[in-house]
């Protein structure tokens, strides 16, 4: 009889880890939003949003266009702030510090905060300056060898090390499509960011410099809280956890992503899944 508790509990466990990797379970919340809402001028974007996204993951924001999701995206790193007629109210936090505090210093939470967006945006700089810019301004580093461990580290964690290696000094705006967007999320790490948002990263991209950015991404979510805005369902389908569905600036339901895809909650989740909007 203990011999068979003792398997029944390994059953359990197994069952369990089964359960939480379907789910996305464990996961702690590294950004919370309480009831988030969005003004432009009179328009009233988003309304009354409320999401945890796990810590060390990706999650996936969907829905047509103009439903909401970058918008909130933007909310995340306060990009919105240079919007004069935007107003955002409600409650955002990362690892439980509120990032609309008028205390909190914008710059530095910019650093916490990466950014890649849907066109690749290298500096008008060489592929060593645009990696090394961040943590020069940010003075993460104290002499030149550091700078170029910094360098070589986040090139190489965004898979693009041996591409570019012997041409560092070349411009970065000579690297292709999807190397300059790898090369932007060299950027965005090398400031050892919390998080790191990606909108709509591979829209501009063809098919196989997709496929390398998707790969990346499936190898940075074991390091880095990532959240991806996408219109493509496959790519949420293939590189996110978690997934966020949006419609007419409101959260319709969130939940893991096999579920979402094979199991949605809400008629208007099912509808756009199988393509009858959107």
């Amino acid at each position: 009889m203990e011999n068979r508790a003792v398997d029944l509990s390994a059953i359990e466990r197994i069952e369990a880890a089964r359960t939480a990797q379907i789910t996305g379970a464990a996961r702690p919340a590294k950004v919370v939003a309480e009831g988030v809402d969005v003004y432009y001028g009179a328009k009233h974007a988003l309304k009354d949003v409320s999401v945890d996204v796990p810590d060390r993951g990706v999650m996936a924001f969907i829905g047509p266009s103009g439903c909401g999701k970058s918008t909130f995206l933007r909310c995340i790193n306060r990009m919105n702030d240079t919007i004069p007629s935007c107003r955002v109210t409600g409650k955002i936090t990362i690892d439980d510090q509120d990032i609309y505090d008028p205390a909190l210093d914008v710059v530095q939470l910019r650093a916490r905060v990466g950014m890649v967006f849907q066109k690749p945006n290298p500096f008008p700089k060489s592929i060593f300056d645009n990696v090394a810019y961040g943590p020069r301004i940010h003075g993460l580093s104290t002499n030149k060898t550091e700078l170029d461990q910094i360098v070589q580290m986040s090139l190489q964690k965004a898979g693009l090390w041996e591409e570019v290696k012997d041409r560092l000094q070349d411009s970065g705006t000579s690297l292709s499509g999807g190397q300059q967007q790898r090369l932007c999320i060299a950027r965005a790490i090398a400031v050892s960011p919390d998080v790191i948002l990606m909108d709509e990263p591979c829209s501009a991209l063809d098919p196989i410099a997709t496929a390398k950015v998707e790969t990346l991404i499936d190898e940075l979510r074991s390091q880095f809280c990532i959240i991806i805005v996408t219109h493509s369902m496959q790519q949420a389908a293939r590189v996110s956890q978690r997934t966020a569905f949006f419609h007419l600036g409101t959260l319709v339901e969130e939940g893991p992503t096999q579920l979402i895809f094979t199991n949605p909650k809400d008629q208007r989740t099912q509808d756009y899944i199988t393509g009858r909007f959107g």
